[in-house]
């Protein structure tokens, strides 16, 4: 693998803009080319990056060693496998595909190549995650509020695939367990589809996680909070905030309260993301997301979804 990578980015919408814009100035990366079916979008994302602008992700196959996917949904797994099939790396956007079955489809193309496959979980890039990973040792309660305004993208989706399972794959990251039951209900307000939903897990080890997300709320909110044996650990992912507190105990004397605010290096997670995912590349080594880890949070949301009752 030579010293810098050659990625395209492939969709260059909502998120995949961001994609490109850091991969321009990436260090251990050149962009070679964006790739969207809308002329519009991809001359826009040129001119920002100064990679030529293409219409057909089929034209870089020959040209990377890498690309991120950043197309809808519905389209992740025909514009994905091609690449992973030849052993060319993909990062593919959250959720991973439409369907449990593409998904592995995805994790066994780049199985049977011995390439790289990563999953846009973006929060576990989040400096705030980072910082609370050592922390979290034996969690009983995990309380989840991720809430956002009306989207004007990712309407092909529950909310369940577009925000909650940011959150899901934090939790089964953190718990380590298989998850025994689940609970959920959700509510179509704007469209036909589940715009908020809620969903109470129970974990093998005891652990219970209440995990809300709506994309119909006036105010912006994205917090995780943690609650184990005498300690509490909040996370606010966007404002790359945590607070940390434990209970003291000595012998004869009252127990104690500690704690506070916890020093975090704020940094741009997709930044992180894609740092990470190139150096996998060029190292041959795993991602921190990897498709395994995105097919298990997609396979939770999924089965939320199946249980989902309405109100």
């Amino acid at each position: 693998m030579p010293d810098r990578v050659r990625l395209a980015v492939i969709g260059v919408g909502h998120l995949g803009r961001h994609h490109a814009r850091i991969a321009s100035t990436l260090e251990g990366a050149e962009l070679v080319a964006v790739v969207d079916t809308n002329g519009e979008r991809a001359q826009t994302a040129s001119a920002a990056t100064g990679a030529p602008a293409l219409a057909d992700y089929r034209d870089v196959i020959d040209k990377v060693d890498a690309v991120c996917v950043a197309v809808p949904t519905e389209q992740h797994r025909d514009v994905a496998l091609p690449f992973l099939e030849r052993g060319i790396a993909v990062l593919v956007e959250k959720p991973m595909a439409r369907s449990l079955d593409e998904a592995r489809e995805l994790v066994s193309a780049a199985r049977a190549s011995g390439t790289t496959l990563a999953v846009g979980h973006t929060e576990r890039y989040n400096p705030a995650v980072a910082a609370v990973l050592p922390m979290v040792t034996s969690p009983r309660f995990i309380e989840v509020h991720r809430l956002g305004a009306f989207p004007d993208r990712s309407l092909d989706i529950d909310v369940v695939f577009d925000l909650m399972i940011h959150d899901l794959d934090i939790i089964l990251a953190l718990v380590g367990t298989g998850v025994e039951s689940i609970e959920a209900v959700g509510v179509p307000v704007l469209t036909p589809r589940f715009d908020i939903a809620n969903a109470r897990l129970r974990f093998a080890g005891g652990c219970i996680a209440n995990v809300t997300a709506s994309r119909i709320s006036k105010e912006r909110v994205r917090k995780i909070r943690f609650f184990q044996p005498d300690a509490y650990v909040s996370i606010d992912y966007a404002e790359q905030e945590v607070e940390g507190y434990r209970l003291l105990r000595r012998d004869g004397e009252r127990p104690q309260i500690q704690g506070g605010k916890l020093p975090v290096t704020r940094e741009e997670p997709l930044k992180r993301e894609l740092a990470d995912f190139v150096r996998a590349v060029r190292d041959q080594r795993r991602p921190l997301v990897n498709g395994d880890d995105g097919l298990r949070a997609l396979s939770l949301a999924q089965a939320i979804a199946d249980r989902m009752e309405t109100v």
